[in-house]
């Protein structure tokens, strides 16, 4: 395993727990108002802190694979990663505030 694949491991976990903060809040928000939009933004916060669980679970299990061994990929996955955790970030200060 490579350096970018660990990284990504890492910035994953760091996705993980901004999503599980803004679950949390619009889940709160959700029972105080019950609108359409923000149960929409609970259920895509949702969706995508399932994704990134399961991304988690994968890089632990199936570090024996050929391609995860290949720099590319991994540099590659960091950088969607690395997007992920970018939009993540703003959605949560945006929210928090």
């Amino acid at each position: 395993m490579g350096l970018p694949t660990t990284l990504a491991m890492a910035v994953t976990a760091i996705n993980s727990v901004l999503l599980a903060v803004l679950v949390s809040v619009w889940l709160s928000n959700y029972r105080q108002f019950r609108t359409p939009m923000v149960l929409g933004l609970l259920g895509f916060a949702s969706v995508l802190f399932v994704e990134n669980l399961i991304a988690l679970a994968f890089f632990f299990n199936s570090m024996r694979t050929l391609y995860s061994m290949d720099p590319l990929v991994g540099s590659v996955v960091l950088g969607m990663r690395l997007l992920e955790l970018v939009a993540v970030s703003l959605l949560t200060y945006a929210t928090l505030k």
